[in-house]
């Protein structure tokens, strides 16, 4: 690897809305997002079955498999 172009790599923290903190390595210092795993649906098991199938229906019809 060559000296001096690469960024610095630190530990920082991720906040999430819902006020989980994951310590992570990145680039970037001290990042907040909206959602994380402790809050999305997809991963809590509140995904709704009708909220799959009319995302599915959608993705159907825009792309023509219906």
């Amino acid at each position: 690897m060559k000296e001096g172009i690469h960024p610095n790599y630190n530990q920082t923290t991720i906040t999430c809305a819902c006020g989980n903190i994951l310590e992570v390595g990145s680039t970037k210092k001290d990042i907040k997002v909206d959602v994380c795993s402790k809050c999305h649906p997809f991963y809590t098991g509140n995904l709704r079955m009708s909220q799959r199938s009319k995302r599915a229906e959608a993705f159907k019809k825009k792309y023509g498999m219906e």
